[in-house]
């Protein structure tokens, strides 16, 4: 039945439409390399569902960066509101599964793909699997605390029909979690491809990086600067801005000029963003409400170190080049890419000793990893166009 089906698809021509679900400006720079991937293959049609931060202007409107990059986007479905409040992340949710659930059914896509654990991917899974669409999920299996990071990935992961994972550690962890070895496909990182392409690119040439800094940082282009990613964990609005705080005043204790992107639209944001406000008169200081992906290693490339609590400093900044310092308990217990990540807790003097830490040592050289070689992307697309669909697969049976 299932090699009939197959050949019916080949003999008819027809592109298998899978729907791709986006919410964060981060999570897409994730997913440009799959897209890419997809749209090169013949028998594969994604179709791009957006949502999330990418509609609020407070975090730069990022949907316009998707068009910009040259992606056509198929629906557009609102969740988030621009209230700082966590009454607010229900209503968001049941937004999202109800919008998304009507775009896929009216770009009739057979397949929906999301990526990691934040609140409008858990909205795209639920939306497939209630629609009776398959289910396929990029990063199930990673482990970080988070404020609900690993609830929500585990319960995406416990939906998904297709486990497209970025680790060694995180298959065997879906494994023990009693998900079927055949559902799980160890594709890697889809964000060190790009990564890969930009150092090959930075090989040969590396006046494009240097023009865009010259034009967006200024002065500070010269200078030994940090980049700054701090994300909410949940706690209350004072407590987010408090650690801002520590982390600004580190950056600058140890002597270095700054660069801060926005934080995420997850509850206790407003805190962060009022700190990053109160930098907008100091000189050694820039400030980004959001950057395109291509930008953004832009700015690592060149960085004396990157600070906060970003999954970028976990999983990409050895395959950058860059030492990390990681903030807090937001990624705990994920899988460091190499020892150039140093943790440090949530006090001045902590910060402070990480920092100067990471400034000590060489930047890493070497691009390998526990997250793969940078050829996610068409690792996945590989797997969603051999995909069989079949009774067997649609059927969610645990193996314990």
């Amino acid at each position: 039945m299932a090699t009939r089906q197959r050949q019916s698809d080949r003999s008819t021509g027809r592109r298998r439409r899978i729907a791709v679900v986006t919410g964060t400006r981060a999570e897409f720079g994730l997913l440009d390399p799959v897209l890419r991937a997809m749209a090169r293959r013949r028998r594969l049609q994604p179709r791009l569902i957006v949502t999330g931060m990418h509609l609020l202007r407070r975090f730069g409107r990022t949907i316009d960066h998707i068009r910009d990059a040259g992606f056509s986007i198929d629906a557009v479905v609102r969740m988030q509101s621009d209230r700082d409040e966590v009454a607010q992340q229900p209503i968001a949710l049941s937004r999202g599964i109800a919008g998304i659930a009507r775009a896929i059914d009216d770009l009739d896509c057979e397949i929906v793909v999301v990526l990691g654990d934040r609140i409008e991917a858990f909205a795209g899974a639920c939306a497939a699997t209630l629609g009776r669409r398959l289910l396929a999920h990029i990063h199930g299996g990673d482990r970080a605390l988070g404020e609900l990071d690993d609830v929500l990935r585990n319960a995406i992961s416990r939906l998904a029909h297709v486990h497209l994972v970025a680790s060694k550690d995180a298959a065997h962890r879906l494994r023990r979690m009693g998900e079927p070895a055949s559902r799980i496909h160890r594709v890697g990182a889809p964000g060190l491809d790009d990564i890969r392409a930009f150092r090959q690119a930075e090989r040969r040439s590396r006046r494009s990086t240097d023009r865009w800094l010259a034009q967006n940082l200024g002065p500070l282009a010269g200078q030994s600067y940090a980049v700054v990613v701090q994300h909410p964990t949940g706690r209350s609005q004072e407590q987010e801005a408090a650690t801002m705080r520590l982390i600004l005043a580190a950056v600058e204790r140890c002597g270095l000029a700054g660069v801060v992107l926005y934080p995420n639209s997850d509850p206790g944001h407003s805190g962060i963003i009022s700190v990053i406000r109160e930098l907008r008169d100091r000189r050694r200081w820039r400030v980004f409400r959001s950057l395109g992906r291509v930008d953004y290693l832009r700015l690592l490339c060149r960085a004396a170190v990157l600070v906060g609590n970003s999954s970028s400093g976990i999983i990409e900044s050895a395959s950058i080049g860059i030492n990390a310092v990681n903030v807090g308990s937001r990624q705990a217990g994920r899988l460091r890419c190499g020892p150039n990540v140093i943790d440090a807790r949530e006090t001045g003097p902590a910060i402070t000793r990480a920092v100067r830490r990471a400034l000590r040592r060489a930047h890493p050289a070497s691009a390998r990893c526990g997250y793969g070689d940078g050829r996610a992307g068409e690792r996945i697309a590989e797997v969603l166009q051999r995909l069989v669909i079949t009774p067997a697969l649609r059927a969610r049976r645990l193996t314990y």
